[in-house]
């Protein structure tokens, strides 16, 4: 949901961000989730048939591989991988979502999730049943425009991704990940230099194709080139324009 404008957050806000009983009016990430043209009948229309339920815990599953697909599922707090499991049991991450981002589109193809979804930090979720979205969906145009738009965008995603790991340097691809994560930060009306990553260093070497070994490096010699700097999980951007260069690199 890349095309919308961020909500307005306000750093006094006293609504608790794994709060259930938060509703799509309430919350803060609903312009970036919801059509901004959605009218406020619409959303309580919409609010009807998401569910929300106790929030995630650190290495819980939302769902996994080979599921039936019922629903879909909007990230509210926290952070999410996407892994899928080779035939030889090996795990591979295929994806990281923040808040405002939409996971399950990856069961519409053949009605079972083709990758296992999992908690990298405390995650509350929005789940919304599927075929009560493609009901709604046909009663408002604006949503079933906004849900194109959210398979489209996943389309690209992929695209990305696959660009992402022909990289041959690792810093480029340490530096595409790190300029993505700052963009999606930057939609919610967040900070696009000083961030924490929710994933480990190992899940990163694993989706980048890395060692951690060498993820680690590369964060120290970002660091050593006053590129970055790096406190445990917190990264600071300090010179956005060369970490730029640097993602565009092929060597």
């Amino acid at each position: 949901m890349n095309d919308f404008q961020p909500p307005f957050i306000k750093t006094h806000d006293v609504h608790c961000a794994h709060d259930k009983r938060i509703s799509c009016t309430n919350c803060r990430l609903n312009a970036i989730c919801l059509p901004i043209t959605l009218h406020i009948e619409d959303i309580d229309r919409l609010n009807s048939i998401v569910q929300r339920g106790k929030p995630l815990q650190k290495g819980e599953y939302l769902y996994r591989a080979q599921d039936p697909f019922d629903s879909v599922f909007a990230i509210r707090s926290g952070a999410v991988k996407a892994v899928s499991i080779s035939e030889t049991g090996d795990e591979q991450v295929t994806g990281f979502y923040l808040p405002g981002e939409v996971v399950g589109l990856d069961g519409l193809a053949a009605d079972t999730y083709t990758n296992s979804v999992i908690a990298l930090e405390t995650s509350s979720v929005c789940e919304i049943p599927f075929n009560r979205l493609e009901e709604l969906s046909l009663q408002i145009p604006t949503l079933q425009r906004h849900f194109f738009q959210l398979m489209s965008r996943e389309i690209t995603q992929e695209q990305q991704v696959i660009t992402l790991l022909s990289k041959s340097s690792a810093e480029a691809r340490i530096a595409s990940l790190l300029l993505s994560i700052s963009a999606r930060n930057g939609r919610r009306n967040l900070s696009t230099n000083n961030f924490i990553l929710p994933m480990s260093r190992t899940d990163i070497g694993n989706f980048l194709g890395l060692t951690i070994e060498t993820v680690s490096r590369v964060f120290t010699r970002l660091q050593k080139n006053n590129v970055i700097v790096v406190d445990k999980k917190e990264i600071s951007i300090v010179d956005m324009e060369n970490l730029q260069i640097i993602a565009k690199g092929t060597d």
